[in-house]
């Protein structure tokens, strides 16, 4: 499509931009994955995050396993265009595959990574197969 939003995006090589999931109400940063062309317009169009997974490669609608969906209430695109920001309300309070609310649950301190937020439900109760 001639004019289309999504060409005036930066996609790298591999024709993809990092996602950055961030929750609406807290402001948390909860997540970073990845998104192709498709995966943005169906996010656009769904009403919910669609990623692109580079492990498996394919579509990865977000809760499709866990039913920890993650609805989007808002997208901006930074100065460079090549970073997608979403704001979202992250279904189930869990984000990330190891049961947290956030994948970023490490925390640098006096020379050491220290995991600091709690699991919340284990994730061998969250991924069945």
């Amino acid at each position: 499509m001639a004019g289309d939003w999504c060409d005036e995006l930066k996609w790298s090589d591999d024709g993809l931009l990092p996602a950055i999931a961030q929750d609406a109400e807290s402001g948390r940063v909860l997540m970073v994955a990845w998104m192709s062309p498709e995966s943005l317009r169906l996010t656009v169009s769904e009403g919910r995050a669609v990623y692109w997974s580079r492990s498996r490669n394919k579509l990865w609608y977000k809760g499709e396993e866990s039913g920890h969906v993650q609805t989007v209430r808002e997208i901006r695109v930074d100065c460079d265009a090549d970073v997608i920001l979403m704001q979202v309300k992250q279904h189930g309070d869990i984000a990330c595959h190891t049961g947290r609310e956030s994948c970023f649950f490490r925390k640098l301190e006096n020379g050491k990574l220290s995991e600091i937020d709690p699991i919340l439900k284990d994730p061998a109760d969250i991924y069945r197969n």
